[in-house]
């Protein structure tokens, strides 16, 4: 089979498309033949080398975390699903795993089935990116009408997930996102809606009771003029050492800064399924072909997009 992987730290120029066997399957595992997989920021900070400390340095490393496909085969002690069966799932250990390849195993726990309303692209782009907002909106505790709420990246696959999830919550809500995303911004759910190229929201005289940055640019430093005294900043793209420093930091100071650390399960990918059912839309900005996952790498990593990308395996 085919898959792409690669053997040092470095840019797309790392990436190279490989023939491996075909992996095996264990009691508790599904074989599946991958049609999407989506590219998710932590991929790149991965292959760049970002971060060692929890992905390690072992090579050959594939890249990509979420998938959908069709069962291929099945372990012995699998039930509820069968081959044949249109399904999506996630790695274990996203930090050392990849499903970049014609065919993955997973574990039957971390795999689901694709609602028949959706394409494998858009199954493919809920775990990760899904997760992490159900765990956002978990952390955000107890939330109403009056809650005041700054997404900053609001239209990327995390906030458009977010916005859709606070949505029946009544917050109010802001998204700071580019000229692209305002129309979107609006449609999922946001009060206001600041396009970055035209205004900075660090300047504001606007203040907020959760602050949360899905850019990774803002940082908790940058944000504090804009967060009442008990506010919380949320940290979706935290550094291996900001983990530790935010929770020194929070014995000190009444405005929190939390880093968001999600881990795909079934409870939540219910929640997701349930939202989907009632209405939620996932956007896929552009599709790719396996030949041209390079060029998929370049193009999610400049940004600047509505959504999701996806690499499709024919």
């Amino acid at each position: 089979m085919k898959a792409v992987v690669y053997h040092q730290f470095g840019n797309t120029n790392v990436l190279q498309m490989v023939e491996q066997p075909k992996p095996g399957i264990r009691p508790d595992q599904i074989l599946i033949q991958v049609k999407a997989f989506s590219i998710n920021p932590m991929d790149w900070k991965i292959r760049k080398g970002e971060m060692t400390l929890m992905s390690g340095s072992k090579f050959p490393k594939r890249t990509g975390t979420d998938l959908s496909g069709i069962i291929a085969g099945i372990g012995a002690e699998v039930r509820g699903l069968k081959v044949g069966d249109e399904v999506f799932g996630v790695v274990q250990n996203i930090m050392k795993e990849g499903v970049s390849a014609e065919y993955i195993t997973l574990p039957a726990s971390l795999v689901w089935k694709k609602p028949k309303n959706l394409s494998f692209a858009q199954a493919a782009a809920i775990p990760v990116a899904g997760t992490a907002a159900v765990t956002a909106l978990e952390k955000m505790g107890n939330i109403g009408t009056q809650t005041k709420i700054l997404i900053n990246g609001a239209t990327g696959s995390f906030g458009m997930f977010l916005l859709q999830l606070l949505r029946p919550k009544g917050a109010d809500v802001t998204a700071v996102t580019g000229s692209k995303g305002t129309t979107y911004a609006k449609d999922w759910g946001a009060a206001t809606v600041i396009d970055y190229t035209a205004e900075n929201v660090l300047t504001s005289k606007e203040t907020y009771d959760i602050v949360i940055d899905l850019s990774g640019k803002m940082g908790y430093q940058k944000a504090k003029p804009i967060m009442n005294p008990k506010a919380v900043f949320l940290n979706a793209t935290p550094k291996p050492i900001e983990i530790p420093g935010s929770l020194l930091n929070n014995l000190f100071t009444g405005k929190k800064h939390q880093v968001i650390l999600s881990a795909p399960s079934t409870k939540y990918t219910n929640m997701l399924l349930d939202a989907i059912n009632s209405g939620l839309e996932i956007e896929i900005h552009k599709v790719f072909p396996f030949s041209e996952y390079q060029q998929a790498y370049e193009y999610a990593e400049r940004g600047g997009y509505v959504g999701k990308i996806v690499v499709e395996i024919a």
